[in-house]
């Protein structure tokens, strides 16, 4: 399928300070159809913002037939511009990933949506990825109920609540009263989610993921949770990856991507009923 890219500008208010996002744009065309319509995919980067792998990423979903918006997540501090995958771009995009608020995380996350709902092109179904930050930031972007199918690859800061700004990590199982964290407001989730990891991913221990899946379970979220016996951390970027990159699995949680999306997202489901499934037992 072809693609046609292009940007938009947002405006974002948090705490009283506004500011414009850009949202880059990857648009299916087929060709004497321009009416046709496709879902939507909110696609969060990691920290270095949208980069030629988020990019490269963005349009192999967008190939697949879906509307691919990717918002710069450090609007509040800089430009659209990708950080450069060094040291010093690595130090000021984990910076700015505590010093953004999530109030202004969610504000990114609703705005975008927002946007791909003004689409004529749009059939009003909307999924969510992203990797790293932005695998954090696709789950919570999952609280917002118009999202119904989500993919997290990687999601840092997840299971020790250290997204946005904080006193210090906190691995508990309980979380501290009306916590905001994503962790502790799982159950607000209506869609249904995939969780992918490396077991070999530092960022995210074996405690962590641990953690992360049985608070998915106890919230009761329709999820699938897939751990990769050999992958790292940013195992999908194929670009600079510090010896991580992984093609082979790469290629395998794509299709749990398309699979999910494909189900859930270019297919009308109708409402779910809610009635438990029984299963027969059987060999």
């Amino acid at each position: 399928m072809l693609i046609k890219e292009s940007h938009a500008d947002v405006q974002t208010n948090v705490n009283g300070k506004e500011t414009p996002m850009r949202i880059f744009v990857f648009h299916p065309t087929i060709p004497q159809y321009p009416n046709a319509r496709f879902p939507g995919i909110v696609l969060f980067s990691e920290i270095y913002q949208v980069t030629g792998p988020v990019a490269r990423f963005a349009r192999q979903i967008a190939g697949q037939g879906y509307i691919v918006a990717a918002p710069s997540s450090y609007h509040d501090f800089t430009g659209p511009e990708a950080l450069a995958y060094d040291v010093p771009g690595t130090d000021q995009g984990n910076e700015w990933k505590v010093k953004k608020t999530l109030q202004s995380y969610d504000e990114d996350s609703y705005k975008t949506v927002d946007y791909l709902l003004t689409l004529s092109t749009c059939s009003g179904r909307i999924g969510a990825t992203g990797m790293c930050l932005g695998g954090h930031l696709a789950l919570r972007a999952s609280l917002d109920p118009r999202i119904s199918a989500c993919v997290a690859y990687f999601a840092t800061d997840v299971h020790s609540r250290t997204l946005g700004p904080h006193s210090g990590a906190d691995t508990s199982a309980q979380g501290p009263e009306n916590s905001n964290h994503t962790i502790d407001k799982l159950g607000e989730i209506k869609g249904e989610v995939a969780m992918i990891f490396g077991i070999k991913d530092t960022h995210v221990p074996d405690a962590g993921r641990d953690l992360i899946r049985q608070k998915l379970r106890n919230a009761g979220v329709i999820f699938s949770f897939y751990e990769f016996a050999w992958a790292q951390h940013a195992f999908i970027r194929d670009e600079l990856s510090k010896g991580r990159y992984d093609p082979a699995i790469t290629k395998v949680c794509f299709e749990v991507l398309l699979e999910l999306f494909g189900r859930v997202l270019k297919t009308d489901l109708g409402l779910r009923d809610g009635k438990p499934e029984k299963i027969e037992h059987v060999c």
